[in-house]
């Protein structure tokens, strides 16, 4: 893909999410694919069910985004969701998001955001508190892991 090729499909990709269409997104990854981010470490179809599950039950959900880069066969992108954590804590996450393409599809993304900030967000005090401790990152990935079906982070 070309410059101009692989900013369609990050904006593709964006938009299908600002939309809450995770069906969309799924279908834009190569079926070995790999996904990661602070809370999940995920390949092939998981990614798929992990973007359908959280779209389909994002509560007051909104997402902004810029693509920063857009090269051939990757682009990196910065994005903003707005949403309830558990239908009543608000969240505002920054993510920077790294996307590689093979043959039109994404074969990586690796998106990174603070996550002691997210956790003090989405968790109130015990967030605050243990956000930045390995252990408490481990727990919480389980838990959102078991929440949309997939697979927990090593």
């Amino acid at each position: 893909m070309n410059n101009a090729e692989t900013k369609d499909a990050l904006t593709r990709f964006y938009e299908a999410f600002a939309r809450r269409d995770g069906e969309t997104m799924a279908a834009m990854y190569a079926p070995a694919a790999t996904f990661e981010d602070e809370v999940f470490a995920l390949k092939g179809p998981d990614i798929g069910k992990m973007w359908v599950s959280l779209a389909k039950n994002a509560k007051g959900f909104s997402l902004s985004y810029t693509v920063a880069q857009a090269g051939s066969d990757k682009g990196v992108v910065e994005w903003t969701a707005r949403y309830l954590f558990g239908g009543r804590r608000p969240v505002t996450n920054v993510i920077l998001s790294e996307i590689e393409f093979e043959k039109g599809l994404i074969v990586r993304q690796r998106d990174r955001f603070d996550f002691p900030r997210w956790a003090t967000q989405a968790l109130g005090l015990p967030g605050a508190l243990f956000g930045r401790f390995e252990w408490f990152r481990r727990s919480v990935s389980k838990k959102a892991a078991e929440r949309v079906g997939v697979p927990p982070k090593p």
